[in-house]
């Protein structure tokens, strides 16, 4: 399993191109080699590969316009080959946190979902929190997700941050979704003034030494560390401490 940096984490520092390559730089500096685009601005595809190949390293896994995946798919595909991602990741169901609606995401995606696998990518869905809201008959979003998609179509980029919110055990679900988990985001969960928030992993509460033990099992490739918010603290430096624990766990 490799490290990388979810670009998510230093968003405010990639709004413009100037802004996004420098970031680039940043990243390598640490040490990183491998990062999942989001959260920057947009991007042309050849861009972004000269980008990469100048600071040596490799876009693992996007999250991508959804609207961009359903409707012009072929492009999607075409700009990822370009930039030499395998992996074509959605950041969240459109309309989720206002109410997820399974069959009809599905319906939506799975044409898409089947043209990515075909071309030899793969579709990766990030969950939050309310996939884990169960409904009447007892089953989860994540779990009706796994059901609608066959696992050559879909994948899941769990959050071990936000399963843990969910109130699942991150370890037990890297382990239930096993073969359908290349890409997991690292992010720590700790409890500050009484209230649960995201922190440099090693630094709060999440038991890694199992995710990482269920992630070797299930066949992920990239341990993308993510911090959504770090309330204050340079961005940059806590992706430097998280890549340093890890690094300090055998990791690289």
């Amino acid at each position: 399993m490799r490290i990388g940096a979810q670009l998510y984490t230093v968003r405010e520092y990639c709004k413009d191109l100037e802004g996004f390559g420098e970031t680039l730089k940043k990243i390598a500096d640490i040490g990183y080699e491998f990062v999942q685009v989001s959260g920057t601005c947009p991007y042309e595809a050849d861009w972004l590969k000269k980008e990469l190949d100048a600071n040596g390293l490799r876009c693992v896994l996007t999250h991508t316009n959804p609207l961009a995946i359903k409707d012009d798919t072929e492009k999607v595909i075409q700009d990822h080959k370009t930039f030499g991602s395998k992996l074509i990741g959605i950041g969240a169901m459109p309309g989720g946190f206002q109410g997820a609606d399974y069959d009809s995401f599905a319906e939506q995606f799975r044409p898409a979902a089947k043209k990515i696998a075909e071309s030899g990518l793969y579709f990766m869905y990030h969950n939050h929190q309310f996939e884990f809201a169960k409904d009447e008959k007892g089953r989860t979003g994540i779990e009706r997700l796994a059901e609608a998609f066959p696992a050559e179509e879909m994948g899941f980029t769990l959050d071990t941050f936000w399963v843990q919110f969910g109130g699942g055990d991150p370890a037990y679900w890297i382990k239930q979704l096993a073969g359908r988990v290349p890409a997991i985001h690292l992010k720590d969960m700790a409890v500050f003034e009484n209230k649960q928030r995201m922190a440099v992993v090693g630094e709060g509460n999440i038991n890694f030494s199992r995710v990482l033990y269920e992630a070797e099992n299930a066949g992920t490739e990239y341990l993308l560390v993510e911090q959504d918010d770090c309330y204050g603290e340079d961005p940059f430096l806590c992706l430097k401490r998280s890549y340093k624990r890890l690094v300090s766990w055998g990791l690289k």
